[in-house]
């Protein structure tokens, strides 16, 4: 909420610097946004009075003017606006000002003809689209008759005014008014506000309930429902001081109707709604559930298409606002309305938060149902609105309120003893101090024995419980006055246990092998969800209310969120990118049932894994690289299991010649490879290898208990062998035979030539390895070494046809 430090002042005899209450409002209350004027960049800004104007002589929209900008003699400024007259006063930019986007003004020629300076629209000051008035879209504004020509404009636009932009938390929905913010910044301050409440005056002798009626059949939806009706208005522009009010809230000045019912929102933080009582279709007013598929159109001129969660305000069952959230097109008020029917409502926070979310129509009314409304200030609000739209419009109130429900609050009565205040917040406070912090909140207590009881305002929803009150007396004593204890020591030893330990261990590995953590979204499409799956693992969990169409259901898998993330460096013109993420998937169950959550880490690399020197030219990675990190990987990982590499040409998201499952004891628990070409163009990404292994077999799987080896003192032996095979057979197939038939000093197989082309029949290719053997207790004999190798390649003769060349 944006807070008005000078609205703040008519309500609080305040003198602290608006940075200091910022800091002080950030520590005890709310977290701040921002504090700004709205005049801070800008310089040399004046007041103008039109003296005369002719049109430019060479250009048929252009204006020569004659400006008095207190100075002995009239400066003249060419000026384009469609509505510039003679005999107003307006905003001036002086040569050397500095207006909106910091745009500096210069003396200058247009056309030939000499301008002074600059006439500005309020746009052209800072004012953004969402706040200027419609009707000065493409003109320039007019000041007010009493401004002095040569004065600063600042003071009659508002824009000396300090803005307090406030973030406020969901609990503190009070905050949302400046009646609330005035509470609270008097009980930390210990100041004594004068809020202000204008009483109505029913000068009309029709009444209210014979104009019109109002009937809640769910009271549940709309627990309190008030109408007012002001006849006789006339349709005008609010008086200045309203607009400014307006614009520094952040909302756009409409006119003196709707203005006064968005004043009263900001003032109260109660939401009211303005119609146009001649254009209901029915004065029999209710609230509804909408019906499924219903149509209506709201204030902005969209469509909505509704369903039966929705909540309807209806005049004659017809739908005339969406409650709590906007009103509907045909019953707005407009100029040629005469009469006016206020609404003033809770709505069920839920369903007006439901709807608001799912038609993306959040509005300052809905984010104040959302975090609730203060039940007292109801009937408060929608008399001062009438009362103020009577001033402004020249109208008259009815006489009588019409209610159509109305639930009284349930008196909330906390306790909490002064031992106990003290134990928690380690202070020494006495009965008094507290009880003077109670009457600094406006909170109506008694003391009896050690015993606070606590009688808690309507307008502090948010405090129910003990802990609430605690943190009361905690904010107002002071956060820095609390005492610094050291905390109690224990016998319990923090530590991680082992399942955490791989984790962390396993995010280490991958960054010494190069890649550097990335964190994406749990949440995805549900298109994005499906892909790269490990196993087939169904539909995923999809939110009822997402907070945007690209988060809407549940991960299951970690490599589309880094694609995400390479699309974005990419984007940004960075070209080798090395990714890894360490998180959770969720895998679905049953439609009934959560989905089960599951330890993943992927990778990606993009481009080149190494940088490139004078001396070393490096090539971009490809599919033997990123196994090669797999591989390291699991070996740091001291598994006992098997570990082996399957091809795998139908995962549809890969390439189908260069991806390969991995398994572990023949359990599938990853898969490595190139992205697949139409998906990489899909992500908008260039030719990128990845891989995602399932941590959650690895976990369960043993770990070797001595994760090293002592280096031998003795000397190896090495023996080559070149074979043709079928091209059919894998290199995995033949290294898992050697190494299960290489005997007990086989140490090493190493691949070291592939070759197909001439020489080599079709359908072979000549695979040469290195077989290295090593005894780590004695130096070991040829006699050992050539038996071992005569075993194995009768072995690979036998399992599959080779021959040794």
């Amino acid at each position: 909420m944006k807070v008005s430090y000078k609205w703040l002042q008519e309500y609080l005899d305040i003198d602290v610097k608006p940075k200091d209450l910022a800091e002080k409002l950030a520590r005890t209350s709310v977290d701040i946004n921002d504090v700004y004027s709205p005049s801070d960049g800008l310089t040399k800004l004046v007041v103008g009075y039109v003296t005369s104007l002719k049109p430019h002589p060479d250009s048929d929209h252009l204006a020569i003017c004659q400006v008095n900008i207190g100075e002995a003699e009239d400066v003249q400024i060419v000026c384009g606006a469609p509505n510039i007259a003679a005999n107003h006063n307006v905003i001036v930019a002086l040569p050397g000002a500095r207006i909106g986007n910091n745009i500096k003004i210069k003396r200058s020629k247009m056309r030939g003809e000499l301008s002074e300076g600059m006439i500005c629209a309020l746009q052209e000051i800072g004012f953004t689209e969402k706040v200027a008035p419609k009707a000065y879209d493409e003109g320039i504004w007019f000041l007010p008759e009493e401004a002095k020509p040569g004065e600063s404009i600042f003071p009659y636009l508002g824009m000396d005014d300090v803005i307090i932009d406030t973030d406020i938390t969901p609990n503190r929905g009070d905050m949302f008014s400046m009646r609330g913010n005035v509470n609270d910044i008097a009980a930390f301050y210990d100041l004594k506000p004068h809020f202000t409440e204008k009483k109505v005056v029913e000068n009309s002798d029709e009444q209210t309930s014979d104009l019109i009626s109002a009937a809640i059949p769910n009271p549940e939806i709309a627990p309190t429902y008030k109408l007012r009706v002001i006849k006789d208005v006339q349709i005008a522009d609010s008086p200045l001081w309203l607009q400014i009010k307006l614009w520094n809230a952040g909302i756009r000045p409409i006119n003196n109707v709707v203005d006064v019912t968005n004043y009263i929102l900001i003032k109260y933080g109660q939401p009211l709604h303005s119609f146009d009582y001649n254009k209901l279709p029915s004065h029999d007013i209710s609230v509804r559930h909408a019906h499924q598929g219903e149509e209506f159109v709201t204030l902005d001129k969209d469509t909505r298409e509704l369903i039966a969660e929705d909540i309807v305000v209806t005049a004659g069952d017809k739908p005339v606002a969406l409650a709590g959230t906007m009103g509907g097109l045909e019953t707005a008020i407009s100029d040629d309305t005469t009469a006016v029917t206020l609404e003033s409502a809770i709505f069920d926070s839920i369903l007006v938060r439901k709807q608001a979310r799912r038609l993306d129509l959040h509005s300052e009314s809905s984010t104040r149902f959302e975090r609730g409304i203060d039940p007292a200030t109801v009937e408060t609000a929608v008399d001062e609105a009438a009362q103020m739209i009577a001033e402004l419009a020249h109208g008259t109130v009815t006489t009588g309120i019409v209610t159509g429900s109305e639930t009284k609050p349930k008196p909330v009565i906390v306790k909490v003893t002064l031992a106990r205040i003290n134990h928690v917040l380690g202070t020494s406070l006495v009965a008094q101090d507290v009880t003077d912090i109670f009457n600094r909140l406006a909170f109506v207590s008694e003391f009896n024995g050690d015993t606070f009881t606590v009688d808690v305002p309507t307008r502090r929803w948010d405090v129910n419980i003990e802990a609430d009150l605690l943190e009361e007396i905690a904010r107002i004593f002071g956060y820095d006055n609390i005492p610094s204890t050291l905390p109690a020591q224990t016998n319990n030893v923090g530590g991680l246990d082992a399942e955490q330990k791989l984790i962390r261990s396993s995010r280490h590995v991958l960054e010494g092998l190069g890649l550097n953590q990335a964190i994406s979204y749990s949440l995805t499409t549900i298109e994005k969800a499906q892909q790269f799956q490990i196993t087939n693992g169904g539909t995923p969990m999809v939110l009822d209310y997402p907070m945007s169409q690209d988060h809407v259901a549940t991960r299951m898998n970690l490599i589309s969120g880094l694609l995400i993330d390479v699309a974005y460096n990419v984007a940004r013109s960075q070209e080798n990118i090395a990714l890894y993420e360490q998180g959770r998937t969720f895998v679905p169950v049953a439609a009934d049932q959560r989905p089960t959550e599951e330890e993943h880490i992927a990778g990606v690399v993009t481009g080149k894994l190494l940088t490139d020197t004078w001396h070393n030219k490096t090539e971009a990675v490809d599919f033997y690289q990123i196994k090669g990190i797999v591989e390291q990987f699991l070996q740091n990982m001291a598994l006992t299991g098997n570990v082996t590499f399957v091809a795998n040409t139908a995962r549809k998201e890969m390439h189908p010649g260069r991806t390969a499952d991995i398994l572990l004891d023949d359990q599938i628990i990853g898969y490595v490879g190139e992205i697949h070409p139409n998906t990489a163009k899909e992500y908008k990404i260039p030719e990128s290898y990845v891989f995602e292994l399932n941590l959650e077999p690895i976990i369960a799987n043993d770990k070797i208990a001595r994760h090293y080896q002592e280096i031998s003192k003795y000397p190896s032996i090495t023996r080559d062998i070149a074979m043709l095979v079928n091209d059919y057979i894998t290199n995995q197939e033949i290294v898992s035979l050697i190494q299960d038939k290489g005997g007990a000093f086989l140490t090493d197989v190493t691949l070291f030539d592939v070759y197909q082309g001439t020489h080599v029949p079709e359908g072979k290719k000549s695979l040469a390895y290195s077989l290295t053997y090593q005894d780590k207790n004695e130096t070991l004999v040829e006699d050992k070494v050539n038996q071992a190798f005569d075993r194995v390649t009768a072995k690979l003769i036998e399992e599959f046809d080779i021959t040794v060349r």
